[in-house]
């Protein structure tokens, strides 16, 4: 696990930039703590930063040049299947200098070219270089695990698992529209969107190869084949093979040179996966987050209940609010891009405490995306197979609308969900898959945005860009909602958080749920084995029941969150009001409204917030980025 970033100068004008390298590799020194290196020739350079895992000797260390010096590589990843590979290659005279994961993907690229991709099991980005043919091979793993951004002009293009890599090399700072008007609905930004204009991310399952002066991009995995093939067999039989591929998939990402560990949150998902753990090491490091005085948020209680089930060395780490605001500004600053997921808080604080004891964790990761676990699938799933209650829930907007909302307690975030159903309960099915996959709608959205931005909005491009997104759902279809969840909010949020916040700390954080024959095989799954009007993960939860206490199964999704609400009225209200949101401020930027701002602060702290603290933290996150990288 690395940070890789490089440069490709087109002219003598590109080449005035291969200076910056060093810059931009120094960026990401968080990502890599244990060795810094970069390769420069005439018009290319590569710069790498090291996460030691796999073969921890300096013959590991990367760029890695192959023997003859025509091909270099920088990489940040792991190849989970590269001693097979390895052997493959071997049988047919290759000979290797290392024992690193690293080599083997080179030598896969020097012999197969793209046609290697296919071949690999694991999460990957990287920049594979052919001195001789002056190209450069991009490539970004099957589901977004590990980011690539790129930046292309007539002089010079530019890579970076960070954005803040990018912009070492001096390029215009120049919010892009489009994408503040996205990040402000969804409170994060999917690929191939940044925040800033004329950069982009490569997108999950993609390559490109970059050669003179152009940019050829190309998928060679495509998420949507997964649902297009169907499992004929039992539900039982589909248990058996759920949890053969699951054991297989845990297997393969044990392998480490270094302590490993697991996540444990007290959710399904994370406590199958340090059940199968704790089955195949002898002794395991189990971790998790609680919050001091606020029950409603804290689920210590169920990771505990696992941790002694299963018999792992567990380590609960007890926030205070007040310590979650320590954490608070370095935080931000891991964003070189805006990103509004609260949680991604606690799990930037796990991941630093978590440090200090393993290198590796695995997390649950993926698993709400596969087999249907957020509370948005069971409100699907009742929008469309709708009974009396339902129905009356739906018809009942005005009521809901009357009552107190927020995420602060459980009466007020039943009536924030009761408004949300009904407000769906009236829209097609493909703008119903899409009010439950946001935060905010686009009327809100320009309410707080200014004259001047909402002038720079292309609404068009966003209408054909959402259009494109939501193609595929064409009936009420839980598949195909999932579908929508993988591209989306896989990708854009919950990896990209998991990355930022583990390698922030140099934490490598491996997803069992998304080795890619188990995507496959819960993408071909019926959608009643995963949802149905009782039970969310329904093939997941029995198919490993026997592995955990019977307390964690079937109980309320409860999410990764903070009391984020609390926080905002209390220990951030000065900071709102007289730094982030004060008047004057947002005057001086031209970017948001100011009336609009104001607003939303009156109902932030009213008696009645609704989601209103989401969309302060999302101002909040961009304005600190602003503040830090922009201004």
């Amino acid at each position: 696990m690395c940070g890789i970033t490089g440069i490709f100068a087109f002219n003598e004008i590109g080449r005035f930039n291969l200076p910056n390298l060093s810059l931009a590799t120094e960026e990401l020194s968080h990502r890599g703590p244990d060795h810094q290196n970069i390769y420069v020739d005439e018009f290319v350079g590569l710069g790498h930063r090291r996460l030691s895992v796999i073969d921890l000797s300096s013959a590991g260390n990367q760029p890695m040049s192959a023997h003859d010096g025509r091909y270099q590589i920088v990489f940040n990843g792991e190849i989970y299947n590269y001693k097979q590979l390895r052997q493959d290659l071997t049988s047919r005279g290759v000979t290797f200098q290392t024992e690193s994961d690293t080599e083997v993907l080179l030598q896969m690229l020097i012999h197969h070219g793209a046609d290697a991709l296919p071949q690999l099991n694991g999460f990957f980005a990287f920049a594979f270089y052919d001195v001789q043919k002056q190209e450069i091979l991009l490539a970004r793993d099957r589901y977004g695990i590990k980011p690539l951004y790129y930046f292309k002009d007539e002089d010079r293009f530019i890579f970076g698992s960070e954005l803040k890599a990018i912009m070492k090399f001096g390029i215009e700072k120049k919010v892009d529209a489009n994408a503040l008007f996205t990040y402000l609905q969804l409170n994060y930004l999917p690929a191939p969107m940044s925040m800033v204009k004329g950069v982009k991310k490569l997108m999950p399952g993609q390559y490109a190869v970059v050669k003179k002066k152009s940019v050829e991009i190309n998928n060679w995995y495509q998420l949507k084949d997964t649902f297009g093939q169907q499992f004929s067999g039992t539900y039982n039989e589909a248990q058996e093979k759920l949890r053969l591929l699951m054991n297989q998939s845990v297997e393969r990402r044990l392998v480490a040179d270094v302590p490993l560990g697991t996540f444990l949150s007290g959710g399904v998902d994370s406590s199958i996966i340090s059940a199968l753990v704790a089955e195949k090491t002898n002794h395991l490091h189990t971790f998790s987050i609680g919050y001091k005085g606020h029950s409603y948020f804290d689920e210590t209680e169920y990771a505990n209940a696992v941790a002694k089930h299963i018999g792992s060395e567990h380590q609960v780490f007890q926030l205070s609010l007040d310590d979650l605001y320590t954490y608070l500004p370095k935080m931000l600053r891991q964003f070189s891009e805006p990103f509004a997921d609260s949680s991604a808080l606690p799990v930037y604080a796990l991941s630093q405490l978590t440090k200090e004891k393993v290198t590796v964790a695995l997390s649950g990761d993926g698993a709400d995306e596969l087999f249907g676990g957020y509370n948005k699938h069971a409100a699907l799933y009742r929008l469309w197979h709708p009974g009396l209650k339902e129905k009356l829930a739906g018809s009942l907007g005005f009521l809901w609308n009357l009552l107190p909302k927020s995420r602060n307690n459980p009466l007020a975030n039943k009536a924030r969900q009761l408004s949300k159903f009904a407000e769906a309960s009236k829209l097609d099915v493909s703008e119903q898959v899409w009010l439950l996959a946001s935060l905010q709608s686009g009327r809100g959205v320009t309410d707080i945005l200014s004259d001047d931005m909402l002038e720079e909005i292309d609404f068009e491009a966003f209408d054909l860009w959402k259009s494109g997104t939501l193609n595929h759902i064409t009936q009420p279809s839980i598949n195909q909602a999932l579908q929508l969840d993988q591209q989306l909010v896989l990708q854009g949020d919950m990896l990209q958080k998991v990355d930022l916040m583990s390698m922030a700390h140099a934490l490598e954080v491996r997803v069992p749920f998304l080795d890619h024959e188990l995507v496959a095989f819960a993408n071909s799954l019926p959608e009643g084995f995963k949802v149905n009007g009782s039970m969310k993960k329904r093939i997941l939860q029995d198919t490993f029941r026997d592995k955990l206490p019977a307390k964690i199964y079937n109980r309320p999704k409860h999410g990764f969150e903070v009391p984020l609400l609390s926080w905002l009225q209390n220990q951030l209200k000065g900071d709102i009001n007289n730094k982030w949101l004060s008047q004057d401020f947002i005057e001086s930027q031209a970017i948001f409204d100011v009336e609009g701002v104001e607003k939303l602060k009156r109902k932030l702290f009213s008696s009645d917030p609704g989601d209103s603290h989401a969309h302060v933290w999302a101002l909040i996150c961009f304005q600190e980025w602003w503040n830090v990288f922009m201004k």
